[in-house]
């Protein structure tokens, strides 16, 4: 096992450093300095050939102006806030308003357009990487001083495990995921629409319009929402339930997990053989199935297009400190923030 750096580019004079570590078993993980971003993972198919599973840029000028949040670590805050206001301990906040009157994953720079420090741990048996940001009082408006730590480590068993940990000097808002898009096809032959994902989840929350929350929590029974016993991304591309639509023909929702570490949500691209094995801490995954990536981008010469990218983004809800019904994402001050998702890489036959 072992890990490379080399300069990848440079943000506000200071350079920005590439990361890849590999494992004995053709699994790399290759990320950023600024915004912690994952930019490629190799994992090998059925066949054990390794190929690139994410969607990235091979230039950091495309992830400075272009980035759809492309591996990044978002938060304060990850997803979106009504109105980019809320209320804590009887004071009202106003956070930046970066998606029309809403905000959305953590502000205009929020933890994903920032450079982190890095600290490399090199074991027998795997690889971290440690990276560290201190977010002030104030940045976007939210409260409090946040010391940040987020470690990416990749074992030999095909494990790549994320461990988020933040600390604030005041009560603040903390939620914090990653929003990296997998295409498990190999170097984005194809796109996402066959995957077959399993969502161990009873309810996902309904949205409104503008894709916030209502604060209605709905069944998934008898509908393309239930992936208890797995179904295909095109099915949900293809519905004409409202919530499809009001999520421009695909999914943008948070579902509710059922339960946490125990292979709850299993993503299988068939032709590939790829499986990838997600268990979390977390109370909810939002699934996002890139419906509106667009043409204007190019992802290592692979032109853009809807649906070439999944997120599988576990968090707390978005919008939960307007919604007193949703687990809450409220850090009170010296509390520790503690969570962890980890991604198993494997195949089937």
């Amino acid at each position: 096992m072992k890990v490379l750096k080399k300069q990848f580019g440079i943000k506000d004079n200071q350079p920005v450093y590439i990361f890849t570590m590999k494992n004995n078993h053709g699994v790399e993980i290759t990320c950023l300095n600024y915004g912690c971003i994952i930019t490629k993972i190799l994992a090998p198919d059925r066949n054990g050939d390794s190929e690139n599973i994410v969607l990235g840029f091979d230039n950091f000028t495309d992830y400075e102006v272009n980035s759809p949040y492309l591996g990044a670590i978002v938060g304060r805050f990850a997803g979106r806030i009504s109105e980019g206001t809320f209320q804590l301990n009887g004071k009202n906040y106003i956070v930046a308003q970066n998606e029309g009157s809403n905000h959305i994953h953590g502000g205009i720079k929020g933890f994903s357009h920032v450079l982190w420090d890095v600290k490399i741990i090199e074991k027998e048996h795997e690889l971290s990487l440690d990276f560290f940001y201190h977010s002030p009082d104030g940045e976007e408006g939210y409260p409090g001083n946040v010391e940040m730590k987020v470690t990416y480590t990749l074992n030999n068993d095909n494990e790549f495990i994320i461990s988020y940990y933040g600390v604030s000097d005041q009560t603040t808002l903390l939620n914090v995921t990653n929003h990296t898009y997998f295409n498990l096809s190999g170097n984005l032959k194809r796109d996402i629409l066959k995957h077959e994902l399993t969502i161990d989840s009873n309810a996902f929350l309904e949205l409104q319009e503008n894709l916030l929350p209502t604060g209605n929590i709905i069944n998934v029974e008898n509908t393309v929402f239930d992936f208890r016993n797995g179904r295909e991304i095109g099915e949900g591309v293809k519905s004409n339930n409202i919530q499809n639509m009001i999520a421009h023909n695909g999914y943008d929702h948070p579902f509710l997990l059922n339960k946490n570490h125990q292979q709850e949500i299993i993503l299988v691209e068939k032709e590939s053989g790829r499986k990838l094995i997600v268990e979390t801490d977390e109370p909810c995954v939002v699934l996002y199935t890139g419906n509106n990536l667009g043409n204007e981008l190019s992802f290592y010469g692979t032109p853009s297009r809807n649906y070439l990218g999944l997120c599988l983004e576990t968090q707390h809800p978005p919008d939960s400190i307007n919604h007193p019904q949703f687990q809450s994402s409220i850090l009170q001050e010296k509390q520790v923030y503690q969570t962890k998702t980890k991604y198993l890489f494997t195949t089937e036959s």
